[in-house]
């Protein structure tokens, strides 16, 4: 069935914009005037040492203007994901990020002449209570003093971002436009067009003819151009060396993750005990082997649905029901705020042409977060909806709570309130049904986040690590290296599965490896909210998981985690949640033998 333009769309179930501008043409009149205020902004260079009322004039005006660039970035950002079809939305955006690139150069001496005042001095500044609102920020640009350059240096690296931003925008023009993907023969045995759409679909297929055509349509065509992405890959690692050797970090992992001030132990903690749990994971694919009937299973077989014939689907308005009965252990508060996503179209909920895939949630600072989704009507979808307003209700606890200088948590914690939604719904429903295999099917769904978003993520950040040091011993990455590497890892993270040859180039397929030492925080980020979910569960207190949602940027992501009762920097999390997954998998194996 072909797709609905926007226009065709109810709008009761779209967003509404005027929430952030009352029109197109205020958006327009806003914007002219932001680019004024940015050109003023090098008027304060070489202002900010002379005194803290002159610092305090600065950062006010500086962050001010950072914030209405991003308000009106977001807006432009929010229609062409709405839809793309629209030439107009796209231009938006363009013009929206030469805004940005623009604001980013103008305030490129801000940081070096910060940390050019002597400290002594810095300190009278602070000392004043005007300046209490800066003091993190001020102390996050200073602990940064090590790795930056002077102010010319430092505009230089500025203006280097655009280039940087190149091999990302290579890999999106290959693999979203130029690349072509075959055709494959679906359940019925007709010729369709496989695309990285469809592909989700495909590999979950019952019919294994199906999954495995689908898998070697895929990988076998990034195997195709697996030189050229390799290529492209390396120049990107490349500029995350040069820009941790030139700011004198010891390797790109240190660089990458400093910004949310978290040490490399974490990292290498998080692989660690996710190696230890890897028997658990084999005791997995077996069970999962055994219930598909396959005397072999392969990388193919991982995705499809162990659990058949359950039928779990409810319409938009049932899934307000489900969800605010579901994180009802959060307060009435929270639950107040969930209707009001619901009641104030904070949520765009249905497919159109043109409209971009997938879903996520946009915090803006003076007004509501703003959430897409692409709802058909599955479990999954409520599950989805959950996550994206656990990621809202985050930025909109934080955005009242804290001034906008604080107001904008880090990547580290940004997938905890999501996953604590997740998971207190899954508790929910396995508290409710009394259907057998539908537990069943929620147990496994339980099982597959663990899977997908603490194993696949660690291994994927583990590749990196691994490759990136490869290329700073000197090693090239070649599409040979790169499978070789991926390849090591496949057969350890899925001991028990043969490893197909074109998985190797599976590494080609992830997008995420292009913001460098990401996916980390994925699975830190899963098994922090499994700790604190079983804490509200057992404890029946939510008390410091909120104010852990209040806290926005305001201190360092470990340091937030810490008031929501979870210390990353050893490693209990992580195998707790580890161990959350060994006993989910016994009582699943449980079940399926009744079954």
């Amino acid at each position: 069935m072909e797709l609905k333009k926007r226009s065709e769309m109810n709008p009761a179930y779209q967003w509404d914009f005027t929430g952030i501008y009352p029109s197109y043409e205020a958006w327009e009149k806003e914007l002219a005037e932001i680019e004024k205020l940015i050109k003023k902004i090098p008027e304060f260079e070489g202002t900010l040492g002379k005194s803290a009322k002159s610092l305090k004039t600065a950062l006010d005006f500086i962050f001010d203007v950072m914030r209405r660039t991003e308000v009106a970035a977001i807006y432009a950002m929010l229609h062409k994901y709405a839809d793309a079809s629209e030439a107009k939305h796209v231009e938006m955006e363009g013009r929206a990020m030469n805004l940005y690139v623009a604001f980013d150069s103008a305030i490129s001496f801000m940081n070096p002449e910060i940390i050019a005042i002597p400290g002594k001095k810095l300190e009278k500044f602070m000392a004043h209570k005007k300046m209490a609102l800066y003091r993190h920020c001020i102390d996050d640009i200073t602990r940064s003093k090590p790795y930056t350059l002077d102010a010319k240096c430092e505009k230089m690296m500025a203006m280097l971002g655009e280039a940087a931003q190149v091999p990302s925008q290579v890999y999106d023009a290959l693999t979203d436009v130029d690349m072509e993907l075959p055709k494959i023969k679906d359940e019925k045995g007709k010729e369709v067009q496989l695309t990285s759409g469809n592909f989700g679909i495909y590999r979950m297929s019952s019919d294994r003819k199906v999954r495995t055509g689908a898998f070697k349509g895929m990988f076998g065509t990034y195997k195709k151009f697996a030189n050229t992405i390799a290529a492209n890959y390396s120049g990107e690692v490349k500029m995350h060396i040069y820009n941790a050797r030139v700011r004198g970090f010891k390797s790109s992992c240190e660089a990458a993750i400093f910004d949310s001030n978290v040490p490399v132990s974490v990292y290498d903690s998080l692989i660690e005990a996710v190696h230890k749990a890897l028997p658990s994971m084999k005791k997995y694919i077996n069970l999962r082997k055994k219930l598909m009937g396959l005397d072999d299973i392969s990388m193919y077989d991982m995705y499809v649905p162990i659990v058949e014939d359950v039928e779990m689907n409810y319409t938009f308005e049932e899934s307000r029901k489900i969800i605010k009965e579901a994180l009802v252990p959060l307060g009435e508060e929270y639950g107040k705020l969930l209707d009001q996503a619901y009641d104030n179209k904070w949520m765009d909920v249905y497919e159109n042409k043109g409209k971009t895939s997938g879903a996520f949630s946009c915090g803006i600072y003076g007004t509501h977060p703003y959430v897409l989704l692409n709802y058909t009507g599955s479990f999954d979808d409520v599950s989805t909806i959950a996550h994206e307003l656990g990621h809202s209700m985050h930025s909109y606890k934080s955005n009242q709570a804290q001034e906008y200088v604080n107001h904008d948590y880090k990547i580290m914690v940004a997938e905890v309130a999501s996953t604590v939604n997740e998971v207190l719904l899954t508790k929910y429903m396995l508290g409710k049904v009394t259907d057998k295999k539908q537990r069943a099917f929620l147990l496994n769904h339980f099982l597959e986040g663990f899977r997908t978003t603490v194993f696949r993520q660690t291994l994927f950040a583990e590749f990196e690590k691994k490759a990136h040091e490869f290329a700073e011993q000197g090693g090239t990455l070649t599409a040979e290296a790169l499978c070789k590497i991926y390849r090591d890892l496949e057969t350890t993270y899925y001991d028990g599965a043969q490893v197909d040859e074109l998985v190797d180039y599976e590494w080609a397929y992830i997008p995420h490896f292009y913001r460098n030492f990401y996916v980390y925080q994925y699975a830190t980020g899963f098994s922090s909210a499994v700790a604190i979910a079983d804490s509200i569960l057992t404890g029946g207190n939510a008390d410091n998981y909120l104010k852990f949602l209040s806290t926005g940027g305001s201190d360092y992501p470990l340091e937030e985690l810490k008031i929501a009762g979870v210390d990353l920097t050893k490693p209990q999390a992580v195998e707790s949640a580890m161990k959350v997954f060994a006993q989910t998998l016994d009582e699943f194996e449980a079940l399926v033998k009744e079954l």
